[in-house]
């Protein structure tokens, strides 16, 4: 199958992040299996969305990882020009969700699974498909996890998000939450009777505003734009009506790190904020949405000067956007971005990639091979 026929086929499952992705699992697993190549579904805890992992070449030695994710952000909002799970080509251009980000990867790697199968590599080539990266990265920790019984250590991993065939070497590390708070409703005339939500989250508010006021101060990574680490108040939810005491109000944070920096850190302040409410008498509920670790691969790293040879580009220094590659450095896996697509095409309606793209990236994954051979 080529690279196009590949990625009709995977843009067809609607594998939306946070739902059942059996079906396009199922599919590339027979796929591979067609082409002599078995692979290892991996379930994770929620019990309906699995993880896949192979091998091309011998498991016992050290190899490379070409890394992706399965799901896609839902396709429900206006503008799409077509079916957004149906691929619609014109001219250049291949319609569809996640065609960039990034079905159109996993289309390329597949495509080029018949050329490494019938290659005799001498360290192995290994595939690493993983689930709900859109929702913080959570499919694909339980994954890095089982390495160690499923192949010797790796020299890298090719995280395949979209960055134009231009390897990446870094990006900011990113932690979410969640902040419930619940008070006790009543008539806005009587406010000694009741406990005010919002009046209590404010608080938490004014501690998020001055954190991200103090981060711009440094530490400073001269390499990201902006050079420090930054922190926002994201959503903010509460109340009924303007004479109604409200009962609930719910505000999502996010803090992005600059390397060396846990980014949960960041939004620890926020959290003893809200772990003091209760003394007031509200009820609150912190939940961690997501939190992914920053990447940061020295520019003179084997794997980077691969990416140089492999692509004709010298990598670029950094991102602004996360990944699932620096949970496989904090694994003790050298990681590196390369992969077809633009990342400002993401998550926007009638979202493409260009054929050229695709069969850049096939190329790519096919002198990785031969590199593999020596």
């Amino acid at each position: 199958m080529q690279a196009i026929e590949i990625l009709e086929r995977l843009v067809g499952f609607p594998s939306v992040v946070g739902t059942p992705n059996g079906e396009i699992v199922a599919w590339i697993r027979h796929y591979l299996k067609s082409h002599g190549i078995a692979a290892t579904e991996l379930p994770g805890p929620e019990g309906d969305r699995s993880n896949l992992f192979a091998t091309i070449g011998p498991v016992e030695v050290p190899g490379y990882i070409l890394s992706g994710h399965m799901d896609v952000v839902p396709a429900a909002e206006a503008g799409w020009s077509s079916d957004p799970f149906r691929l619609r080509a014109e001219a250049d251009r291949l319609y569809g969700r996640g065609s960039t980000d990034m079905k159109g990867f996993l289309a390329a790697v597949l495509a080029a699974v018949p050329a490494l199968a019938a290659t005799r590599l001498r360290r192995p080539i290994h595939l690493a498909f993983s689930y709900d990266e859109e929702a913080g990265c959570r499919g694909v920790p339980h994954m890095i996890a089982r390495l160690p019984e499923l192949c010797a250590r790796p020299l890298g991993a090719i995280i395949g998000e979209p960055s134009n065939m231009r390897a990446i070497r870094a990006h900011k590390g990113k932690a979410a939450a969640r902040l419930t708070v619940r008070g006790r409703s009543g008539h806005s005339s009587r406010p000694d009777q009741g406990l005010n939500a919002i009046h209590a989250m404010t608080g938490v508010l004014a501690c998020a505003n001055a954190e991200a006021a103090r981060l711009t101060h440094g530490p400073f990574e001269d390499v990201f734009e902006p050079p420090y680490s930054s922190l926002q108040v994201g959503t903010l939810k509460g109340g009924q009506a303007v004479n109604i005491i409200p009962d609930t109000c719910e505000a999502e944070f996010e803090a992005r790190a600059i390397s060396g920096v846990d980014p949960a850190v960041l939004l620890a302040p926020l959290q003893a904020a809200a772990e003091a409410l209760p003394q007031l008498g509200f009820k609150v509920e912190w939940r961690e949405l997501s939190a992914y670790p920053a990447l940061s691969l020295a520019a003179d790293a084997p794997l980077a000067r691969l990416l140089g040879e492999l692509t004709g580009i010298e990598p670029l220094a950094a991102v602004s956007y996360g990944t699932e590659a620096g949970l496989f450095q904090r694994a003790g896996i050298d990681a590196i971005i390369c992969g077809p697509g633009d990342i400002g095409r993401a998550h926007k309606p009638d979202e493409f990639i260009h054929v050229s793209e695709l069969l850049a990236c096939q190329a790519m994954v096919e002198a990785l091979a031969r590199r593999c051979t020596a």
